[in-house]
């Protein structure tokens, strides 16, 4: 079963930035490595009563009572993908707590090319998490293409780390 949950609800009171991330276990930690934390933790950890979207100008922080907006880097954004073969779902913002790929922990190789400049960006051999995905900081401001082949299969789409661009691919089908 494929999940989405890719926008949490807005009327949550704020709280300290302080509560919501001690009670988490993401104390000390910047954006960027809570992003990163909690999109590679294996789906069976992820905490059941956290909502975490990664947002263009922020990553949004949610449970029952209290909600928390952390800056994203000013100079990068993050890009969340997950290639499928059969089956996907709609997302826009990335859930790192609720998103959830078909290629679960799955060899891939990753080729994300910037059109403007013709500069490969990436040009990996990885693994998808175990959410089915895989992420990237790339350079803000860019519109280009991701290519990911898996078991002899290709796919290929655009991608954009404009301010209004989403932050989960999950129109990438191999074929």
């Amino acid at each position: 079963m494929l999940l989405a949950g890719c926008a949490p609800s807005s009327d949550m009171p704020q709280a300290t930035t302080s509560t919501l991330l001690t009670e988490q276990g993401l104390t000390g930690m910047t954006t960027t490595q809570i992003i990163d934390h909690l999109d590679q933790m294996s789906v069976n950890d992820r905490p059941t009563d956290l909502f975490a979207s990664v947002r263009p100008e922020a990553l949004i922080l949610a449970d029952d009572e209290q909600e928390v907006s952390l800056a994203m880097p000013a100079d990068v954004s993050y890009v969340s993908i997950a290639p499928f073969l059969q089956q996907t779902h709609d997302c826009f913002f990335h859930s790192l707590t609720t998103c959830r790929g078909e290629l679960s922990s799955q060899p891939i190789e990753v080729r994300i090319l910037d059109h403007a400049t013709g500069d490969v960006l990436i040009d990996e051999a990885t693994t998808t998490f175990d959410n089915g995905f895989v992420g990237y900081w790339l350079p803000r401001g860019v519109e280009g293409a991701i290519e990911v082949t898996h078991d002899g299969r290709t796919g290929t789409t655009a991608f954009s780390t404009m301010d209004d661009a989403p932050t989960c691919i999950t129109t990438l089908q191999l074929v």
